[in-house]
């Protein structure tokens, strides 16, 4: 089992505190003591500084996620008839592995469905939420909204979704790997 950096840093500060006992015996304490807290302070304010790139870091990577995760569930709500081709490659582009493929492989069928009942989806998303990340996967709970107006319906209906997606770090993108609806 490997030490910790505090147990690692106990053993020189020991060190320097039996040379400081040394130096205090031959008159030179003041200077000992100095050079001691010296490099305590400076050991601690590397520690700090690391510690605060790496939350920051953190940060940032939960802002792309979010981001990424929104943006995926917009444009999975908000297909048109008129321009389908468009907002069907929308949501391609921020979509990898299973979802891309199984996404892919329905756009004929459902631009022919679309097209028929002249369907318009207008999403919003409402609240998303990281249930999970690391530097390479994340899962993201999202609620969004949407205005859906066909031929079935004219004046429009709203819709509330639901959505688990599952996300991938990938040539430096969060891309979406899986959608589900949930509750």
């Amino acid at each position: 089992m490997s030490k910790g950096p505090v147990a690692r840093a106990i053993g020189p500060i020991r060190r320097l505190g039996d040379r400081l006992m040394g130096a205090a015996r031959r008159g030179r304490a003041l200077p000992a003591a100095l050079a001691v807290a010296t490099v305590v302070t400076t050991a601690l304010s590397g520690w700090l500084c690391v510690q605060v790139y790496e939350q920051r870091v953190q940060h940032q990577r939960h802002q792309d996620i979010l981001a990424a995760a929104r943006q995926s569930a917009l444009n999975f709500t908000s297909l048109d008839y008129r321009h389908y081709a468009r907002d069907s490659k929308n949501v391609l582009k921020g979509a990898t592995g299973e979802f891309k493929e199984q996404f892919a492989a329905q756009t004929g069928e459902l631009t022919k469905l679309v097209a028929a009942n002249k369907s318009v989806s207008e999403g919003q998303v409402l609240e998303a939420g990281i249930t999970r990340a690391d530097e390479r996967k994340a899962r993201v709970l999202v609620v969004a909204d949407s205005k859906v107006t066909n031929t079935a319906a004219p004046e429009g209906q709203a819709r509330t979704y639901r959505l688990q997606l599952d996300l991938v770090y990938q040539g430096g993108r969060w891309l979406t790997s899986s959608v589900e609806f949930v509750g």
